[in-house]
């Protein structure tokens, strides 16, 4: 007999496990199938989180299960890494603002713009048991050896159970025939292969992680209650991970190109443990602590598929694509990959928009969320003075990548694929607000770029050459079309923050009515936030149109500049308006022109002296 269901997954990873909640929780009709060949629970790597997978989690119902779990609250990461020889700091929430909130606690304020930091083993397994809470059929120890397909149809998948006597019985059931098949399988990549589906890899980037979970370590940070930063520590030939996961466990790796672990003679652990006792932060870190013996290593190579769905299959996870782990974003890219194709089959089997549309949206999104997240690993790479002895190795990504060097080149390079991200509303790349990008760029040369709406006092719009064209957006279950503008590989598309900044620009021009005026068509789009953060959104707009042409700044007789000035190592910008003689003002409306930096300070900040410091 033969297992029947509309979607059959391959994997039981996070992505397997989002895709079969979200489909069982916007359509309970709809049968849904996971085949895992492990048994979970099981260690994995890539445990550091990012805020944008907080609502995927809240979205699925499984969020309070993990705060329950009592996994370490990640604020941020403090990295050496870049131009300073100095830890600086990346934080998703300023750490001093961070409040001693008793756990478990809820989904919002300072904890829907936080993360976790999960112990895989744990976080894995209550995701896949919340899915068959939510009505899949969950296989584990069951593993997927033959893909049956005719052409690029495929038409079932040939099961056997492994030796774990904890595995699901198959009684004798050894063939899925299914409406959708799913690729989930992580770096197997099962149904990728069998399909033949190329892959991708536009970086060198050619690394190996090699890693070990240790007991009773200190914590790096501890930042009130539970609260903690990733830790990445630069050597001369790689980089160390250090993720406190609980009380007691921590993961610390070991990330290094695979040609010097070759060239060096030595075993992946014996420079892994070189590594740990020759850098002295992480060494006086373990030097209580011992090693669980669980030492693994895996090729750590950043890839795409070049096309992630079939007639009847589609790719999701790290099966359709890999960033380096150097953003931390492989937990967020799978399951917010996830969760958009979840509303495509979702939207397919209304049959209300068209399939092939629906496909093609989809692969778009997540092919370009993990390009981007490639671009900034090159970027990381690159400019990363550490590497004294990758040098070569560090000149070729940036060759290959063509990555600009001076600081506003390489602001303009990391948003050449666009700064509409895949929610279309918000301006970004690669998870990063434009300030963030700006920050990184500022971490990595010892200079912040500058921006460009500090030169002009008037704005227009400029949408000479564009196209009309139509997008997907994700929301509430549901795929809906976006009308957008589209010239070369640029997109502007008429939703939230982008489309309150296109109304605006076509009725005014002064950057004062403009900012009033894009607060009130962003209320009418539905954005809520405080009045402060809707103009530091709206400027942050203004700056991604500018940097893609679809804004044109020019200087006038009359009328005020904005001034932005940022003290670093602090990531905060302080965005105001320029009063000559008199400082920086207020861009919040209830502050009525209130001072925030006199005008010695704001020249200070503004000098090329501070920004070389």
């Amino acid at each position: 007999m033969a297992i029947s269901c509309d979607v059959a997954i391959i994997g039981g990873g996070p992505a397997a496990s989002t895709l079969g909640t979200l489909l069982r929780k916007y359509d309970p009709n709809l049968s849904i199938a996971l085949f895992e060949r492990e048994v979970f629970p099981r260690d994995h790597i890539g445990e550091s989180q990012l805020p944008h997978l907080m609502p995927v989690l809240d979205e699925m119902g499984v969020w309070d299960k993990v705060e329950a779990a009592d996994f370490p609250v990640k604020i941020g990461g403090l990295y050496r890494w870049g131009s300073s020889k100095d830890l600086w700091a990346l934080d998703f929430l300023k750490v001093d603002s961070f409040q001693d909130i008793p756990r478990p606690a809820q989904y919002t304020g300072q904890r829907a713009q936080t993360a976790f930091q999960v112990d895989r083993s744990k976080y894995d397994k209550i995701l896949l048991d919340h899915a068959r809470e939510a009505g899949c059929q969950v296989y584990e120890g069951v593993r997927v050896v033959n893909i049956l397909h005719e052409g690029d149809r495929i038409n079932g998948l040939e099961l056997v159970e492994g030796s774990d006597d904890r595995r699901t019985p198959l009684n004798g059931e050894s063939l899925v025939q299914a409406k959708w098949y799913v690729d989930a399988s992580g770096n197997s990549g099962l149904l990728r292969r069998k399909m033949g589906v190329e892959i991708d890899a536009p970086t060198e980037l050619r690394n190996i992680a090699a890693w070990d979970y240790w007991q009773n370590t200190e914590w790096a940070t501890r930042i009130g209650i539970g609260g903690t930063q990733i830790l990445v520590l630069s050597l001369d030939w790689g980089w160390i991970w250090f993720i406190p996961l609980g009380p007691t466990r921590t993961s610390i790796g070991l990330v290094m190109p695979a040609e010097y672990q070759k060239k060096s003679g030595k075993t992946p652990e014996e420079l892994y443990m070189e590594a740990l006792t020759s850098e002295p932060t992480v060494s006086k870190l373990v030097a209580n602590a011992s090693r669980e013996g669980k030492f693994e290593t895996t090729k750590d190579w950043s890839f795409v598929s070049e096309r992630l769905y079939g007639e009847n299959w589609f790719l999701a996870g790290d099966a359709a694509g890999f960033a380096d782990p150097i953003l931390s974003a492989g937990l967020t890219l799978a399951q917010t990959g996830a969760r958009n194709l979840a509303y495509t089959i979702l939207e397919i089997e209304r049959g209300e928009l068209d399939a092939d549309w629906l496909k093609q949206s989809y692969s778009d999104v997540q092919s370009r969320r993990i390009r981007d997240h490639i671009r900034f690993a090159d970027y990381w790479y690159s400019m990363n003075g550490h590497f004294t002895e990758l040098k070569e190795y560090c000149a070729v990504i940036a060759d290959s990548a063509g990555i600009q060097l001076r600081p506003e080149d390489a602001f303009v390079w990391m948003g050449s694929g666009g700064f509409a991200g895949d929610s279309l509303g918000v301006p970004g790349t690669g998870t990063f607000t434009i300030s963030a990008v700006k920050y990184n760029i500022r971490s990595m040369t010892g200079s912040y770029p500058k921006w460009e709406v500090e030169k002009y006092n008037s704005f227009r719009l400029n949408t000479e050459g564009a196209e009309k064209i139509i997008l997907a957006t994700y929301q509430e279950g549901r795929v809906y079309k976006i009308p957008c503008l589209k010239r070369g590989s640029l997109v502007l598309p008429d939703m939230l923050s982008y489309g309150a900044m296109y109304a605006a620009l076509q009725v005014e021009s002064d950057p004062e009515l403009l900012l009033e005026r894009y607060a009130f068509e962003a209320v009418k789009r539905g954005l809520r936030l405080d009045p402060e953060g809707m103009v530091r959104r709206g400027i942050e707009v203004l700056e991604a149109m500018l940097g893609e042409g679809w804004v044109v700044g020019e200087v006038k007789p009359e009328g005020r500049f904005l001034g932005m000035a940022s003290t670093y190592p602090e990531q905060f910008v302080h965005m105001g308006w320029i009063q000559q003689g008199v400082g920086l003002q207020s861009i919040d409306p209830r502050q009525g022109g209130r001072v925030i930096l006199n005008w010695n300070e704001y020249r200070k900040l503004q000098s090329p002296d501070y920004q070389l410091a």
